[in-house]
């Protein structure tokens, strides 16, 4: 082998790791959750002037604390991922990678994400941190097989990093960041029901328990997506209630709203697959636009 093709070769090999890595942590997931962490960090009222190197420090800690909490779940259902097809090529399920070193990665990535958090914010996001990580990875992930209160559970982890930010940036537990917490907490269940919904064949051949009815997608579902779909709206005027944010953004919300009722209505009368998967990708525009409407209309 030349030089050239031996550099080739590692520099493949390195290409093939950090995409690995990047799977492990769920990439994507993991920037949309810590893309909420900052925003209501940056709507916390006594964040005034934004200091761009505490944001990326910010961002790194949390990919790291959503990164370990990630990897938990991928090492502990290895064999349960092997047998779907959604998951079937993630590196611990397809052998690419070693529970091992995926545990190890995740001991070390979960320590210095919740260390950056008390060092360079304060001890309350730090413990915030590290309970969401442990009622993700030790919690809602063994729970799935039990019973689909596994949602319920997952819910709160899934909303903590709303607190968190908001805990970064203040320094208290006010109302401001438990409305916040509220919005992606009722968010998730029409988001992962949809989600359950589309991959139900996958999820109860390897026996999760993740949508709320036994018989699998049901009238019943779908009415749980509308309600949670419901419920969102008074919990999305809150922000400007409470004075954190202006009117525009209070409409905004209002507006998105309104279009996931509508969406999880369709759900409801059509009960079928291309509905929950319309349901899926709203839900996925959805948050971007309320928290970026949010920060851009926020009361200072």
């Amino acid at each position: 082998m030349t030089i050239t093709e031996n550099n080739s070769s590692t520099s493949f090999s390195i290409a093939s790791k950090v995409k690995d890595y990047f799977q492990l942590i769920k990439f994507s997931l993991s920037f949309m959750v810590v893309f909420s962490c900052v925003i209501c960090y940056l709507l916390a009222p006594k964040i005034v002037i934004f200091d761009w190197w505490m944001i990326v420090i910010l961002f790194v800690a949390g990919m790291l604390v959503t990164g370990s909490a990630n990897a938990i779940n991928q090492a502990v259902e290895k064999d349960t991922d092997a047998q779907m097809k959604r998951t079937g090529t993630r590196p611990v399920a397809s052998g690419r990678m070693s529970q091992q070193e995926a545990y190890i990665f995740a001991f070390v990535a979960g320590v210095v994400g919740c260390w950056m958090m008390w060092y360079f914010f304060n001890l309350s996001s730090a413990l915030l941190s590290a309970f969401s990580l442990f009622l993700y990875a030790f919690i809602y992930t063994p729970l799935k097989k039990i019973n689909s209160i596994a949602v319920l559970v997952g819910a709160f982890p899934g909303a903590f990093p709303c607190l968190i930010g908001w805990v970064a940036g203040n320094d208290d537990f006010a109302a401001g960041g438990w409305i916040l917490f509220g919005i992606q907490f009722l968010w998730q269940f029409p988001h992962f029901w949809a989600i359950a919904w589309v991959a139900h064949s996958d999820y109860s051949r390897v026996g999760f328990k993740l949508l709320p009815a036994d018989k699998g997608p049901t009238k019943f579902t779908a009415l749980q997506a509308v309600m949670y779909s419901v419920l969102m709206i008074p919990v999305g005027i809150l922000p400007h209630y409470f004075g954190l944010t202006g009117q525009v953004s209070m409409y905004i919300v209002i507006v998105c709203n309104l279009f996931m009722v509508v969406q999880s209505l369709r759900l409801y009368k059509e009960m079928d697959v291309k509905s929950a998967r319309r349901v899926m990708f709203s839900s996925y525009i959805y948050l971007p636009i309320v928290f970026l409407a949010l920060l851009a209309d926020k009361v200072h």
